[in-house]
């Protein structure tokens, strides 16, 4: 069980989002959200506070009457619930709701209690509000795809629910569930933040890491299937550069390494006398993919953690408008809301893992192309030659949609676009940022399943399955379990998916 605190880390998304933990309010928590409503409440009276007593965004100039107060919420989250496209898988919507939660558990948002309450029970339950893809601009927070989270506590719109798309009223009456009690903000404060951009963030960078994770065995695997000198590893030499990005996917690769018997000494074989003639037959040093993998891969895992720390500072602040500050006995109006700081890292983290994807890709095309490695048949061909065709479809695959990756890179932190009456005149495009990384990393598992697919059928060919590391040794028996030898062609799309999924789900 996790209690919300407003100090939420990436493994609790983890573990909410992907094993099904419950999470429980602290009746401390419970008493804090209480405390922010009761203080609001009182401190509105005789005051302008916007979204409480005025209209919203270029709106906010009008007054409005005590008895319209509560219409004005519902008013607010039924005509901003108007996103489009595709729906947003439920696991991101669940992380978005956990983001959501976790900052009205501080207290600085001043929601009746029985938001938090809800939305405790719809997580657990995993009752999941229908959330679509087009809408926000990242600016007054996720306004259109929060607003259909808040259409649904207040029992309208659909959820998704036992594996299907239901209206919200008739869940809610066969979970005996209770919409919200609308009071004073309820609406601004569920809609105004930044809590889909940054749980769609979140889940990338848990997927990024598993993709990194891949791309460190695939690195490792070509490096042994070729016989590559293993100094361009060495600790000597990767510590003297200070990045500890560098250093550490140097370290994980001399680990898995560490029993294999192709990799070589350079010492054992160029260290030990001249040899004769002008022209090595050989190569002194591999190509930059399989030679500079610390180099490219260490700004990946450097990157990664930093866009990790941002996420996580945003999921545990308060990041709606106004702000309450019980404390103090103050409420504060600005920009808490806007998406710049995710925006910016979620394009930080889509160039990272598109470099990612260039390198798997060209990788791939090391091993396919028998003129470059001079040790496999042309597209690692197990059949015979000109009959059968081995992996020469999928490269297609790969390559196309690194392409697509290379477009999809360019940055939507820059892409501001006024709206809203001008109100809105510089926004972050947050959410839009999130979901393109989302693709992104959805395209490069699929061409690091086709290099994984092609390293397994190479060290078939070459027959090295008992010389390799014992961990490139795991990956050849995972892969040859849903792939296995074979020297005649079949249909790959199938296979492709389920290594697919089983590099996103490990």
């Amino acid at each position: 069980m996790i209690k919300l605190n407003g100090s939420l880390e990436t493994n609790d998304f983890y573990k909410v989002v992907f094993e099904g933990e419950q999470i429980e309010l602290s009746e401390e928590v419970r008493q804090t959200v209480i405390n922010s409503f009761e203080f609001l409440k009182s401190f509105s009276e005789n005051k302008i506070i916007y979204g409480v007593n005025t209209g919203f965004g270029p709106m906010a100039q009008y007054k409005i009457k005590d008895e319209h107060r509560i219409e004005l919420q519902y008013n607010l989250i039924r005509s901003h619930s108007s996103g489009s496209g595709m729906p947003i898988p439920p696991q991101y919507v669940k992380a978005a709701m956990l983001a959501r939660l976790n900052t009205l558990c501080l207290g600085k948002s001043g929601v009746h209690v029985s938001v938090v309450d809800l939305m405790t029970e719809l997580i657990n339950r995993d009752i999941l509000p229908v959330i679509y893809e087009h809408g926000g601009v990242g600016a007054s927070g996720d306004l259109v795809q929060l607003a259909h989270l808040a259409l649904v506590l207040i029992g309208e719109g659909e959820v998704y629910y036992e594996d299907e798309v239901t209206d919200t009223d008739t869940v809610f009456k066969k979970e005996k569930l209770q919409p919200i009690q609308v009071e004073l903000r309820e609406g601004l404060a569920l809609m105004n933040g930044t809590s889909v951009m940054s749980g769609v963030g979140i889940l990338n960078v848990i997927t990024a890491r598993k993709l990194l994770n891949r791309m460190i065995v695939a690195s490792s695997a070509i490096n042994e299937i070729v016989q590559a000198y293993d100094d361009h590893l060495s600790y000597q030499l990767n510590q003297s550069k200070k990045h500890l990005g560098q250093r550490e996917i140097a370290r994980r690769m001399r680990e898995h390494l560490a029993d294999s018997d192709l990799t070589r000494k350079r010492e054992h074989h160029l260290y030990n006398g001249m040899k004769e003639g002008d022209v090595f037959e050989e190569k002194i040093q591999e190509y930059y993919s399989l030679r500079c993998v610390p180099q490219i891969l260490g700004p990946v895992l450097d990157t990664l953690n930093n866009v990790e720390r941002i996420l996580i500072e945003e999921v545990n602040s308060a990041n709606d408008n106004p702000i309450i500050d019980v404390e103090s006995g103050q409420v504060y109006h600005g920009g808490n809301f806007h998406g710049d700081y995710i925006s910016l890292e979620m394009d930080k983290l889509k160039l990272v893992v598109t470099k990612m994807s260039l390198l798997a890709e060209r990788q791939l095309n090391y091993l396919m192309n028998s003129k470059l490695n001079d040790i496999l048949t042309p597209f690692v061909n197990l059949g015979e030659l000109g009959l059968n065709y081995g992996m020469q479809g999928v490269q297609f695959t790969a390559t196309s949609t690194a392409a697509e990756n290379q477009m999809l890179s360019n940055p939507m932190y820059v892409h501001s676009i006024p709206n809203n009456n001008d109100n809105q005149d510089i926004v972050s495009m947050g959410a839009n940022a999130a979901l393109i990384t989302k693709k992104v990393i959805e395209n490069t598992s699929e061409i690091i399943a086709i290099e994984l697919l092609t390293i397994t059928q190479a060290i078939e060919y070459l027959q090295v399955r008992s010389r390799v590391s014992s961990e490139t040794g795991k990956l050849f028996d995972t892969m040859r379990a849903i792939f296995p030898k074979t020297k005649e062609d079949v249909a790959m799309y199938n296979i492709i998916k389920v290594v697919k999924d089983i590099i996103l789900k490990n």
